[in-house]
């Protein structure tokens, strides 16, 4: 199991796995914040939320200056660590992905509404969030969140017309998520290590921890994966082997965030 002292990076999801799915509360993992923030080592958050809202979380959790994955993996940016690119965008521009899902609203009478569509004051009532957060929350760079809201066989379909025009769904805690192909946080978390190395040692010591489907391409890349209990319908299911580098927590939210960390490392 790694240690405190070793070079550990911590890769987290927010909304249901650091932050509480109902509340957006970290409370009950602040004691592990503390530790980690104390032996230096980076959290990055890898999150569908926008860059907008990470930043200001940042400095709430005391972890300002950390890299973070932003819209599913759309936008990486490296913050002041090393030498990693200040800011990456994996795929499309927003207005240009907008663009393009306009054109299949109308080519094909699809039924789906996205952020773009709406008001921040619906956003907040879809999510729960404070106007000025919705508001935050709209201000995205890469990716689309939407609710679909035609038949499951017209979803089939709008499957085969997204990866027509180079993009592809993700599933969210909330939303289905629209992006670039190859731009999800698999892919974002391995350029982001591909451009970071600790100081003393050639690579960092990965633990992930995520609770929806959208999270799975993660944990697929970090060397320790924490399933997070979570309220999807659809189970984070992986691929990898190495069962035993894989825990699922029996809480949700921040308590089930700390209890994988307990698990897998070891407190010098």
């Amino acid at each position: 199991m790694p240690r405190l002292s070793e070079p550990l990076m911590i890769v987290t999801d927010l909304d249901g796995s650091l932050l509480d799915h109902h509340t957006y509360s970290w409370e009950p993992a602040q004691a592990w914040l503390d530790r980690l923030i104390g032996a230096a080592i980076p959290v990055v958050i890898c999150s569908s939320k926008t860059a907008a809202e990470i930043a200001p979380l940042q400095r709430a959790l005391g972890i300002t200056g950390m890299p973070f994955i932003s819209e599913n993996g759309a936008i990486v940016d490296g913050g002041s660590m090393g030498s990693v690119p200040p800011v990456a965008r994996q795929g499309l521009e927003y207005a240009a992905l907008c663009d393009r899902l306009d054109q299949l609203r109308s080519r094909y009478n699809a039924k789906f509404i996205g952020f773009a569509d709406v008001t921040q004051k619906e956003v907040a009532d879809w999510t729960g969030l404070s106007p000025h957060d919705a508001l935050l929350a709209k201000q995205r760079q890469g990716s689309e969140s939407i609710i679909w809201r035609d038949t499951p066989e017209k979803f089939t379909l709008f499957q085969h017309w997204l990866a027509d025009e180079g993009l592809e769904l993700v599933q969210g805690g909330r939303f289905w998520h629209v992006m670039s192909q190859g731009s999800g946080k698999g892919a974002a978390l391995a350029w982001l290590l591909e451009h970071l190395s600790p100081p003393s040692s050639s690579r960092y010591l990965t633990v992930g921890l995520g609770d929806g489907p959208n999270d799975a391409p993660m944990l697929e890349n970090t060397d320790y994966a924490v399933i997070i209990k979570g309220y999807s319908k659809t189970p984070v299911r992986l691929l990898r082997s190495d069962s035993e580098n894989i825990f699922h927590s029996t809480h949700f939210g921040p308590q089930g965030w700390s209890e994988g960390l307990t698990h897998f490392i070891t407190r010098d």
